[in-house]
This record gives C-alpha cells, structure tokens and sequence, in this order.
C-alpha cells in the first residue's frame, strides 16, 4: 500500500515521514494554502530525502509553464495537478522529465462521461474529497460510478483512525494524507505521521 504524507514544510516532518516508511512526500506550491512553501525550500527538504522515495510538488490550476519552472528549481521528481488540468498538461510535465499524479474532487470524478474516465485509467490519479485540504472525511459512497480501475490514490479527511476501514471499503491501491497527520492546521504531528503510516502499513 503506497503512502504519501503531503504539505510538508519542516525537515523534521520529512525525516518522520521517511522513517516511518512513506512512499512520497509531497511540497505544497499552490497558493493560498496554510502548508504553502517556496521552491526553494522544498529543494532544501528534498536533499534529505532517499531515492526510491518521490517528492512531489502540489500545483493547482497554475501555468504549465510555471509548474515546470517551479518543480526544477525545487528538484522534485513528480509532480501533482490538482486544478483543471488536462490530458495534453500531464504530457506535458512529463515530457519536461517528471512523474505525475492528477488530483480530482470525487464530485469531478463521478461526473466524468464513461469515456473520460477510460482516458484517466492509463494516468496515476488520485481522489480527493470534495473540499480539497479541508480534512473532510472521504465519503465512500460518494463514488457512485465505481472506483478507478488504474493505480488511485485516495485522500480527503484521511486519519490513523479511520484509514484503514476506509482502505477496505474503497481498494485504493495507496493513500495521501495531510490535514488528518496534524495537530492544528498547517502544523504536522511527527506521531500522527508514524501513527498513519503504521496503520496503513500493517
């Protein structure tokens, strides 16, 4: 089970993250959000980070350009659109040399035409809630359409208390977790961390 512990912004919270077996950690560059950083402090973060472990920028509806420039000068090997993105904007990105994880609301998710999502089944996606970063609870019946058929990640509201329940009814094939890992928001929690990915883990 693949884990990504995202919107760090400490080197300590990385090291907890690592240390306890995560798969990604994950920088948040889209503005706005409590767990903001610079590009170059996410590079400095990512030093610390062993191979094998991805780090990822989080970009929303932001200039491909932009996402581009940004993911470089912050050395991260993947990056996650979480806007409106496009087929062709995932191409792109990886044209440019990154891996990449699209994000969508469930809601988004489930008013895709039958088509659309057979087009997403070949990209790695992940499925927030419907309030992205709020810490509201992945509601599981929300996907009333069925479950991505790809590699999925699920997200929204996940904690080391209902995680794992939430892994059985869903079959995702990993989790991303931010707000459910902190003690107030933006704030980490290095137990929460170990706490999560323990719980997921076994």
């Amino acid at each position: 089970m693949y884990v990504k512990i995202c919107g760090l912004q400490t080197p300590e919270t990385v090291a907890a993250a690592v240390e306890a077996g995560a798969d990604a950690v994950g920088f948040v560059f889209a503005p706005g959000s409590p767990r903001t950083i610079t590009a170059e402090l996410a590079a400095t973060l990512g030093r610390e980070v062993p191979q094998g472990v991805e780090t990822v920028g989080v970009f929303r509806n932001q200039p491909i350009d932009e996402v581009v420039r940004t993911a470089r000068l912050a050395s991260v090997t993947t990056v996650q659109l979480h806007g409106d993105e496009s087929l062709a904007d995932m191409a792109r990105v990886r044209d440019e040399g990154f891996r990449t994880l699209r994000a969508f609301s469930a809601t988004a998710y489930n008013a895709l035409k039958a088509s659309e999502k057979l087009s997403w089944d070949s990209e790695r996606i992940l499925l927030d809630a419907v309030e992205p970063g709020a810490g509201v609870a992945f509601d599981a019946g929300v996907l009333d359409g069925g479950s991505p058929h790809g590699f999925w990640l699920l997200a929204g509201g996940l904690t080391p208390g209902n995680v794992t329940q939430l892994i059985a009814e869903l079959h995702p094939l990993g989790v991303d977790v931010s707000s459910g890992v902190e003690s107030s928001r933006g704030v980490k929690d290095i137990k929460l961390i170990q706490d999560f990915v323990r719980a997921v883990k076994q």
